[in-house]
C-alpha cells in the first residue's frame, strides 16, 4: 500500500472516530415504521390524489431540496421513498420544468452509497458557483448515524436536465466538532457570495433545547470554517431543520433578490423548521455580514408564535431565486392527514404546495406571500359574482365550476362600521388555533364568520370552512382579524384505533391576519384541490394549507359555498371562480 493510500485510510478512521463520538441516535422528525418502509405498492387509490399539484405518482414525499432555474429549466430535488408510502430509503429524486406546472420525472440525482452519507441522503441546497456549475450541498448519514455535510457535482454540467450527479471522494465538507450534536446537525442551506470573497452557507442544529443555525465559510467552496458563533440561535425551540436565510427589498415590492444581494434598502429572513411542533416560524431583521450575525427586528416572536410562511399543514420549505423572472419563489411540503393505514392502502403519501412568489409586505414587518403566475393556465370554466349581500345565517353556492378541483377569489366588504365586532381582550391567553377552536365557523358573531365553505355536501354533513372573523382588540379600539381554515368536520371518516397513527388528524389551522379595514375590504383566495386547500387571507399576508379527506364530498360530488354567520350583513364586492384542469405532464413518467 502506497503512502497516499495509508494517509487515505487512517483519515477515514479519524473521521469515523470523530463521528462516533458525536452520535447520541438519530433525531428526526419523522415517524419511523420500519416494518412498512419497503411494503410494496400493488395499486393506487386515486379518490384523494390532487390533480395539479406536485406529487409523484406513488409512494412517500417529503421535503423539496435545492430547486434552481439552470439552462432554460426549473429544477426540483425532494426526498423520496422509492419502496413504499411511509418514510424510509430516501433518495434525492429529481424533476425538471419549464413552467413550474408541467413536470418530467428523470433518475434520481442521490442515493446512499458511500460511506459518508450509506445511512441516507438527507435533505440540503442547490448553488450555482461560477465556473464550476450547480453543486449540490447535502446531509449525509454515516454508518455510526452521524450527519455530515457534502457535495455532489453534476457530470456533465452543460447538459441542461442535470442528469448525472457525481459524489466526490473528497467528501465530506463539514463534520460536526466536539462541541455539536452530531445527531442533529443537518440542512445546509444554499451558498451566497460575500464581498470579503468567501461563500457561506447555514446548517441547523441544536444544542440542548436551544435551536442554532450554525455559519460556515469558504474560498473555495470546498474547504469550509465554522463561524466563530452561529449566525443566530433561539433558546426553548428545540432541533432548527430546514433552516432558510434570504434578504428581502424594502423599497421594491414586486422583485425578488438574490442571496449575494448587499444593498442598504434590504433586510434578511430567517425562516426554520421546528422539529418538535411540526411548525415552522420566520423573523425579519438584520444581517451583519462581518460580524456573521442576524438579529430579528423584534417586531415579532422570535420562537414558536412566530410568523409563519403557512399557518396550516406545511413544512421543510425551501425558496430559489428565479433568474427568469426576477423573483424568490417558495416550495413546501404538505404531508398526509390521515392514517399510516390510509397512506399505505392508497399507496402515496405528500405532496408539494403550488409553488408562492415571497415579497416583503410594505409595512416592513413581515412577508407577504402569492402563488406563481403560472398556475393560472390551468384555469378554464369560470363564473362571477358581483355586488352580492350575505345576511346572517345565508350561504350562496357557487355553481358552473368543478368544486373539488377549482381557484377562487373572492373580496368581501363588512363596512367601515365596526360596532357589531366582538372584543378581543388583550388579556387572552388564546393562541390563534385555540381561538378557531372556541369560534368556529357555525359560531354567530358579530363581523363574521364569513368566507368559503369548501369540499362540502349539500347538508353540511362534511365541508371544510375557511374564513375570517373579526374582532375589536380593546387596548387600540382596531380591527384584529382572526383568519381560519377548520378541518374538524372536513371528513366522515372514522378513526382506526386509539394510537396516534390510528387517527385522523383534522385540526382547525388558524392565524391572525394584519390589515386595518379602513375600507371595509379583506380579500380571500382558496386553490382546492381533492385532499388539499391552500387559502391565501389580504392578498397573501396570512396563507393556511389543509388537508382534508371527505368519504362523500368528493370529486362530482364536492360543492362550494359563500357564507355569513355574523349578524352583520357581508357584500361579495366580487368572486371570480375557475376550475382547474390538470397540467399536461405530470411526471407521468414516474418518479424512477
Amino acid at each position: 500500500m502506497g503512502i497516499s493510500n495509508i494517509v487515505s485510510v487512517l483519515l477515514l478512521l479519524v473521521l469515523l472516530s470523530l463521528s462516533s463520538n458525536n452520535i447520541k441516535g438519530v433525531e428526526a422528525f419523522h415517524h419511523v415504521y420500519e416494518n412498512l418502509q419497503s411494503q410494496s405498492v400493488e395499486s393506487v387509490n386515486h379518490l384523494h390524489r390532487t390533480a395539479f399539484h406536485f406529487q409523484p405518482p406513488k409512494h412517500w414525499i417529503n421535503d423539496p431540496n435545492g430547486p434552481v432555474y439552470y439552462k432554460g429549466f426549473y429544477h426540483l430535488f425532494y426526498q423520496y421513498n422509492t419502496k413504499g408510502a411511509v418514510w424510509g430509503n430516501i433518495v434525492w429524486a429529481h424533476s425538471v420544468s419549464k413552467d413550474l406546472v408541467n413536470w418530467e420525472a428523470l433518475e434520481h440525482a442521490l442515493y446512499p452509497s458511500k460511506w459518508f452519507d450509506i445511512k441516507g441522503t438527507w435533505s440540503g441546497s442547490i448553488t450555482i458557483v461560477p465556473g464550476k456549475g450547480p453543486i449540490i450541498l447535502y446531509t449525509g448519514v454515516n454508518q455510526n448515524e452521524t450527519q455530515i455535510q457534502n457535495y455532489a457535482i453534476p457530470k456533465d454540467p452543460s447538459d441542461p436536465y442535470l442528469r448525472k450527479w457525481i459524489k466526490p471522494d473528497d467528501n465530506p465538507l463539514v463534520m460536526p466538532d466536539y462541541t455539536m450534536n452530531g445527531s442533529a446537525f443537518r440542512d445546509p442551506t444554499t451558498a451566497w457570495f460575500s464581498k470579503d470573497g468567501h461563500w457561506r452557507t447555514v446548517v441547523g442544529s441544536k444544542r440542548k433545547h436551544r435551536g442554532i443555525a450554525y455559519i460556515y465559510r469558504s474560498r473555495d467552496f470546498k474547504h469550509w470554517v465554522k463561524g466563530k458563533h452561529p449566525v443566530h440561535s433561539k433558546e426553548s425551540t428545540g432541533m432548527w431543520e430546514c433552516p432558510d436565510f434570504f434578504p428581502v427589498s424594502t423599497t421594491d415590492f414586486q422583485n425578488g433578490l438574490d442571496l449575494d444581494y448587499t444593498g442598504s434598502n434590504t433586510k434578511h429572513v430567517l425562516k426554520v423548521s421546528l422539529d418538535i411542533t411540526r411548525f415552522e416560524y420566520y423573523t425579519v431583521g438584520k444581517y451583519d455580514p462581518k460580524k456573521e450575525k442576524y438579529v430579528p427586528n423584534g417586531d415579532t416572536p422570535d420562537g414558536w408564535d412566530g410568523l409563519r410562511f403557512d399557518y396550516g399543514n406545511f413544512y421543510a420549505s425551501k425558496t430559489f431565486f428565479d433568474y427568469k423572472k426576477n423573483r424568490r419563489i417558495l416550495w413546501g411540503w404538505a404531508n398526509e392527514s390521515d392514517t399510516v393505514e390510509d397512506d399505505i392502502s392508497k399507496g402515496w403519501a405528500g405532496l408539494q404546495v403550488i409553488p408562492r412568489t415571497v415579497l416583503l409586505d410594505a409595512n416592513k414587518k413581515q412577508l407577504v406571500f402569492w402563488p406563481i403566475e403560472e398556475i393560472e393556465s390551468l384555469r378554464s370554466n369560470y363564473v362571477r359574482m358581483n355586488n352580492k349581500n350575505i345576511k346572517t345565517g345565508q350561504r350562496l353556492e357557487v355553481k358552473g365550476i368543478t368544486p373539488a378541483q377549482a381557484d377562487v377569489e373572492v373580496t368581501f366588504n363588512v363596512g367601515q362600521c365596526l360596532d357589531k365586532a366582538e372584543e378581543f381582550d388583550p388579556s387572552y391567553t388564546f393562541k390563534p388555533l385555540d381561538l378557531c377552536k372556541i369560534k368556529g365557523s357555525n359560531v354567530t358573531g358579530g363581523v363574521g364568520p364569513f368566507g368559503l365553505i369548501t369540499l362540502a355536501t349539500p347538508d353540511l354533513e362534511e365541508y371544510t370552512p375557511v374564513f375570517f372573523r373579526v374582532f375589536k382588540d380593546t387596548s387600540t379600539d382596531k380591527p384584529k382579524v382572526l383568519m381560519c381554515s377548520d378541518a374538524r368536520p372536513s371528513s366522515l371518516k372514522q378513526d382506526r384505533g386509539p394510537l396516534k397513527q390510528d387517527r385522523m388528524y383534522k385540526p382547525s389551522f388558524a392565524g391572525f391576519v394584519d390589515v386595518d379595514l379602513s375600507d371595509g375590504r379583506i380579500s380571500l383566495r382558496s386553490l382546492i384541490d381533492h385532499s388539499v386547500v391552500e387559502s391565501f387571507g389580504a392578498l397573501g399576508k396570512t396563507v393556511i394549507t389543509s388537508r382534508v379527506y371527505p368519504v362523500k364530498a368528493v370529486k362530482g360530488n364536492a360543492h362550494l359555498y359563500v357564507f355569513n354567520n355574523g349578524t352583520q350583513t357581508v357584500n361579495i364586492e366580487s368572486l371570480d371562480a375557475w376550475s382547474m384542469e390538470k397540467p399536461l405532464q405530470m411526471m407521468n413518467n414516474g418518479a424512477l
